[in-house]
This record gives structure tokens, C-alpha cells and sequence, in this order.
């Protein structure tokens, strides 16, 4: 082929921008908003902020002596009864360290049974109904979707959906819609704006749908909705911040916005998200306990709160200048895992926000708010370790000055969700040496020091077992909080197809929720020490499809926890027959990790329990009428999202897409020398390259990022001929 040939031969240079004259803007004017980093050594308590309306008190007072004081009182009780389990004969070291490890243990799970008996009365006899919704609203709301590398056809299909139904409330106009891309995919990029193109097309002038992509997602998600504050939130009296697998009725969505505009003293308003479009019995089961149980442990953890709640990052609505004038996040001293960028961010937010004067509350009986969750065991333990790190980040920011008991106690909360782990096995290893002692060590029934009678290695058997199930009642009532107060409900029971299948549903979540325990015991624990030694985590995007993993993924994930289930049933059974009884859901659980894994996170197997009527929820016999939107108009779009080999989006062909990529690119204002190395490579494989082909082929991801973000490098790429006039996807080649 030679240079005359009419493939190679280069067209004259293009104005794209000149083509998109008539470019619909990506973005409105911008309206910053200075957003200070807040201090957590320092705060002035007289700067705090005075309530504008007077608000009911005694109630909360009530719901935490109830809480807290019941919590305490069990507490107590379990800590006296396990002390005399011990102190037959003496109170040894080995017993001492049982019984603080059990104490340790046993007191969160007593505040949770407590809580939930508060939420199930206050459900019964105390919530109130449902407001209704306003014939006008005076303030304008952002609702704000960050996202990362998602598939797209989901994300703009769930905003569509929103976008739809809050139009037929008949208030569209009090709100504005943000896509705030932090992808890194040069695929899934170009495919995001693409769809955002399309969606402008659909709605029209209808509503303001807006997009914009972040170069680098500095601080993830909580500086992705930084960026956002700071440069257009003084637009907005309140921004509705959701995930990327968020979906909000129109109700739900101006519900909130009327809460806000009435009480002038809310900072946030959180709402309780319900699980849906799960499918694989991992998530099915996650799903049917969210439904049934979720409502009860959210409206105990709601009723002691009070006003002094808890966010979690997503689904709520914010006031946006409060937010940016005492949410700034500072960066922890020191480096990762325990230093660096707070992960958890919401927490800390809302623990912010509570110091400067403002309220942060819930709402666990608004419905019309949804979410989705992991696929399988693996998802979920990579998505915990994330919120581990998070978590454990805020053993340095409970200290912080000015924070709130309440704000202290959330911390202490998500610490504890984690930590108890390490704990809970710590007591299992106890017990373990203490049996060994018992078994094979002979005892020393005089000690050197003279006594009357001897030192007894002894247990109180009878009161052990009474013990036993006193932690496992406590344990599992509150699941029976939800499951009386669903059997109650006649929408509900009808939902989960009836009486007897609800029953039957909650007793297999029960079976698989002891059978996952062990497991997640050592994922979680393991996530602990890892951090504990120094390990910092990735970020990498949540797979939220259903779908099983690789086997072999599978086996190598589990295998050592399968390995410690071995162990611990050959040592059982070479210490006491008794303990592998005592131990036998640790041990089945571990001993089929592999199994149980694999199994769950198959499509087929979840949906074998839908055909059978079992784990079904009343949001999947009766679909929300905005869940069947959102899914209809993925399925239209496309569900999956690109690959990294397969680029949905070719670099088209098309003027109009240019122009509009072209304007909707931030301003750059590169220094002198300031290059990155992907951009220098991707500006020499264009230099050498003579077709727009050959180039795409050169360039590798994050090359090709540095050329999607850059006006110099696309203008050098699309003067380049193609070898055919069929185009060809952007591939990822090295």
C-alpha cells in the first residue's frame, strides 16, 4: 500500500469544534463554594451552631436508658453468670482472659437485642405515617450520582427511571440531575458520554441532566462530591447524593426535599435503603434478611438517635452549605491504612456536621429507597475489606474535639463490626486451651501457698449450657423481631409468599447466616491483622451482576479456611467428643467454605428458591413500578459494561460527538514540563502511527486516557486516516 492509496491518504484538518456550534453545555455555570479541611484536634464549642426550632427530646432520653440500660443490665447478667461458669475451684489467668473476651463479645449483641426490641415496639405502636407530598417545593435540589467505571446502560437507565418519576409528581422543576464520573476506563468513558448524549435526547427540555468527568478521582467518592460542593453547590440549597446502584421513587426523592426545606436545623436526612434485583441465594439471602429483619435494627438504631444520627453515604439529602462550610475532610498523619485519606468518609461527615449545630436523622419508614448488593461471598468479602480499613481509620478520629457521645458511639459501632472478629475468635481459642488444659495437662490440685481446699479445674456444666442459650436467644431474637412484626404485616406476609413460606425463608437464612459466620469470622479477622500490619487496600469497582466466579478463584480464595475447619475437627476429636459438638457450625461452616461459596453464587441455585417460594420479598412479587422501569430500560440500552479487549465505543466517526468531547473538556493548564508519562507515550505512538487504527492499537489504557483527556492529542489522532472506512473498537493492545 502506498501513500497515494486513498485509506492512508490524510484528510485535511478538521475544526471540530467549529462542527459543534450548536454544543448543549455538559455542565451549568459553575457557583463555588469554599469547602475549609475541618480540624479534628481543635473546635471552638461556641462557633456551634443554635437550633432555629424547638424539638422534642424526652423521647430520645427515654429510647437510650431503654437501649443502653437494658443493654447494660444483660450485660451484666451474662458477665456474672459466665464468671461463676468459671470460678468453680478458682478463677485462673486462661479463665480470666475467657470471661473479658466474653464480656467483650456478648455486650454488643446484648445492645443489639435491646435496640431491636425498641425498634419493634416503636414500629407498632409509635411510627408515624407516611406525609404527603408537597403541592410545591421553593428551593432546587441536586441529586448527585458519582460513579466509577460502571456499566453504563445500568446507571443512566436507574436516573432515567428517577428522572421519570419525579416528573409525575409534578415538581421535575425543583430538580437538577448530576453524572459524576470519576472512570478510569478509556471504554467505559467514552461510552458514559455517549449515553449521556442519548439521555439528553430522550427527556428533552424536561430535565436538567448534566455530566462530568474527573481527569483523576483525587480522594474517590467523598472528593468526587468535593469537586462537585465546591464548584457548583452554591447552586443548590440541597444535593440527594446516591451510589452508583441507588434507586429512589419520585415520593421518596421529594419527600426528603419537603423535609429539608421544613426543618431548618437538619444537616442530613438519611433514608434505609431496601436490597433489590438480587438473584444468586448470596444475595438473595442478603436481600430477604435486609427486607425482613432491616426495618426493625433501623428503626431501634433511629429512635436512639434521635437527631443526633448517622449517615451512610448514600440515599440521603444534604444541606449543601452546611455541608461545605464543616465537612472538609482532613488527611490523617501518617500512611496508609491507618493514615492518609479518610475512606469512611460518611461517618466522619456526619459526625462533623452534628458538631457544628446541625441535626442528622433518619427516616426508617419512608420507603422508596433501594440498593443493591454483592453477588456472591468473594464480592462481599472485597467490598468489607474496603469498609474494614474505613472503619478501623476511625480508631484515629474518635478522639476528635467537639464530637458528639452519639457521634463517638457510631464510630465505636463500626469498629467493633470488625474487630469482634479477631475477638470472637480469640474466645474460641480460649476455650479451646481451656479444654486441653483440662484434658491432658494434670492438674495441680495444692498450690504452693497453703490453702484449705484445693484448686479444681473445673466448669459449672449445667450453667454453661444455660449460658449457651441465653447468648444464642439474644442473638437471634431480634431476627425474630422482624420476622413477628412481617407475619403481622399483611402485605408483607403476602409478599413473601405467606405465612408458611416467610417462616420457613427465615429459618433457612438462619441455617446459611450460621454457616457463613465462621467463614466471614476469618475473612474479617484476617482483614484486621492485615491492616494491623501495615497493608493499605485497593478501590477497585464493585461487580454488581449476578454471576458465579471462576472455581478455581474460589478454592484458592477459601482453602485455608476450609484447612482450619479440618484442623479444628481432628483436634475436637483428639481433645473431647463434647467440644466438636459445642463447635460443630464453626466447623461445618468452614469445612464447606469452598462449597458453600461456589453454591451461593450461582445464578441457578437463587433462582431454584424463587421458583420454590422461598427468600421472596414483597418488592419482587410486586415489583415498584420504578425498579421495573429502571430494568426495562437497561435491557434496552445493554447490561453489560465494555471490557478492557472489547471497547463498546469505537472512536466514531461522528463531528457532533468530537465537538461535544472536545467542549465538555475541563480547561488545561499545564506548566511548563508538567507531562505525565502516559501522555508523552501516547503523543509518540501518535507521532509514529499512520492510521487512526494503528495508533487505537498502540496505545494502551491509561494512555489512552491521557489522549481522551487531552485537546492536543485527540485533534493529533482524529486528523489520521482509518485503513477501511468500516470503524473499529478502541481495543486495549499490551
Amino acid at each position: 500500500m502506498t501513500e497515494t492509496d486513498p485509506a492512508l491518504r490524510r484528510p485535511p484538518p478538521r475544526d471540530f469544534a467549529s462542527e459543534g456550534a450548536s454544543v448543549f453545555p455538559a455542565m451549568p455555570a459553575e457557583a463555588p463554594l469554599d469547602m475549609p479541611t475541618q480540624s479534628l484536634s481543635r473546635f471552638d464549642p461556641s462557633t456551634r451552631r443554635k437550633n432555629v426550632l424547638r424539638h422534642p427530646w424526652l423521647g430520645v432520653l427515654f429510647a437510650r436508658l431503654f437501649v443502653f440500660g437494658g443493654g447494660l443490665a444483660l450485660t451484666c447478667y451474662g458477665a456474672y453468670e459466665m464468671y461463676e461458669v468459671v470460678a468453680v475451684g478458682g478463677v485462673t489467668l486462661l479463665e480470666w482472659a475467657l470471661l473479658i473476651l466474653f464480656v467483650a463479645n456478648f455486650s454488643w449483641i446484648a445492645l443489639a437485642f435491646s435496640s431491636g426490641l425498641a425498634g419493634l415496639l416503636w414500629l407498632m405502636f409509635f411510627a408515624p405515617r407516611a406525609p404527603a407530598l408537597p403541592a410545591v417545593l421553593h428551593e432546587r435540589t441536586a441529586i448527585v450520582m458519582p460513579i466509577y467505571n460502571e456499566a453504563p446502560a445500568r446507571i443512566f437507565a436507574a436516573l432515567e427511571a428517577m428522572i421519570e418519576d419525579v416528573a409525575a409528581s409534578g415538581l421535575g422543576q425543583s430538580f437538577d440531575w448530576f453524572f459524576l464520573s470519576d472512570t478510569t476506563n478509556p471504554e467505559i468513558f467514552l461510552a458514559e458520554e455517549r449515553a449521556f448524549i442519548d439521555l439528553r435526547q430522550r427527556v428533552g427540555g424536561a430535565a436538567r441532566v448534566y455530566y462530568r468527568h474527573r481527569p483523576k478521582n483525587l480522594n474517590r467518592k467523598a472528593g468526587n462530591i468535593e469537586d462537585f460542593v465546591t464548584r457548583w453547590g452554591g447552586r443548590y440549597p440541597h444535593m440527594v447524593v446516591l451510589d452508583a446502584d441507588s434507586l429512589m421513587t419520585g415520593p421518596a426523592i421529594v419527600t426528603l426535599a419537603a423535609a429539608m426545606e421544613s426543618d431548618l436545623d437538619a444537616g442530613i436526612i438519611q433514608t434505609l435503603p431496601l436490597i433489590i434485583n438480587r438473584n444468586t441465594l448470596f444475595a438473595r439471602v442478603q436481600q430477604f434478611a435486609a427486607r425482613i429483619y432491616g426495618p426493625v435494627i433501623a428503626a431501634g438504631v433511629s429512635v436512639w438517635m434521635g437527631r443526633e444520627g448517622n449517615y451512610w453515604g448514600h440515599n440521603a439529602i444534604i444541606r449543601t452549605r452546611a455541608f461545605a462550610a464543616h465537612c472538609g475532610l482532613p488527611s490523617l498523619p501518617g500512611r496508609p491504612p491507618f493514615g492518609g485519606h479518610i475512606l469512611s468518609h460518611d461517618f466522619v461527615e456526619a459526625a462533623l456536621i452534628l458538631r457544628a449545630g446541625f441535626s442528622v436523622y433518619m427516616l426508617p419508614t419512608l420507603g422508596g429507597s433501594f440498593e443493591e448488593s454483592p453477588p456472591s461471598l468473594i464480592d462481599l468479602s472485597a467490598r468489607d475489606r474496603r469498609w474494614c480499613q474505613g472503619n478501623l481509620q476511625h480508631l484515629r478520629v474518635l478522639p476528635a474535639r467537639g464530637f458528639k457521645i452519639a457521634s463517638r458511639q457510631h464510630f465505636i459501632t463500626g469498629i467493633m463490626a470488625y474487630v469482634s472478629s479477631p475477638l470472637w475468635m480469640a474466645q474460641l481459642f480460649v476455650g479451646i486451651i481451656l479444654v486441653i488444659q483440662a484434658s491432658y495437662i494434670r492438674p495441680e490440685y495444692f498450690s504452693r501457698e497453703f490453702t484449705l481446699f484445693p484448686t479444681w479445674p473445673r466448669f459449672d456444666a449445667e450453667r454453661s449450657l444455660n449460658l449457651f442459650a441465653l447468648t444464642m436467644a439474644i442473638l437471634l431474637t431480634p431476627k425474630l423481631f422482624g420476622l413477628l412484626l412481617a407475619l403481622f404485616q399483611g402485605r408483607t406476609r403476602r409478599g413473601c409468599g405467606g405465612a408458611i413460606r416467610l417462616i420457613l425463608s427465615a429459618l433457612f437464612e438462619i441455617v446459611m447466616s450460621a454457616l457463613l459466620a465462621p467463614i466471614m469470622m476469618l475473612i474479617q479477622a484476617g482483614h484486621v491483622m492485615h491492616f494491623a500490619f501495615g497493608f493499605d487496600t485497593g478501590w477497585d469497582p464493585q461487580r454488581r451482576d449476578d454471576g458465579s466466579i471462576a472455581f478455581g478463584a474460589i478454592v484458592r480464595r477459601h482453602r485455608s479456611h476450609v484447612a482450619m475447619g479440618v484442623v479444628t475437627l481432628i483436634a475436637g476429636f483428639m481433645i473431647a467428643p463434647s467440644l466438636v459438638a459445642w463447635m460443630s457450625p464453626t466447623i461445618i461452616g468452614l469445612i464447606l467454605a469452598i462449597v458453600i461459596s461456589w453454591s451461593t453464587g450461582l445464578l441457578n441455585v437463587g433462582m431454584a428458591f424463587r421458583r420454590a417460594g422461598l427468600l421472596l420479598t414483597p418488592e419482587e412479587q410486586s415489583k415498584p413500578p420504578i425498579v421495573a422501569r429502571a430494568n426495562e430500560l437497561a435491557r434496552q440500552f445493554g447490561h453489560e459494561a465494555p471490557q478492557d479487549d472489547a471497547g463498546e465505543a469505537a472512536f466514531p466517526e461522528d463531528p457532533k460527538f468530537w465537538a461535544l468531547h472536545l467542549a465538555w473538556l475541563p480547561a488545561q493548564k499545564r506548566a511548563s514540563g508538567d507531562i505525565s508519562a502516559e501522555w508523552a507515550l501516547a503523543n509518540a505512538k501518535l507521532e509514529n502511527a499512520e492510521t487512526m487504527d494503528e495508533a487505537i492499537a498502540w496505545l494502551k489504557p491509561k494512555e489512552r486516557m491521557a489522549l481522551l483527556n487531552d485537546r492536543t492529542l485527540i485533534a493529533r489522532l482524529l486528523q489520521l486516516p482509518r485503513k477501511s472506512t468500516a470503524p473499529e473498537p478502541l481495543s486495549s493492545v499490551g
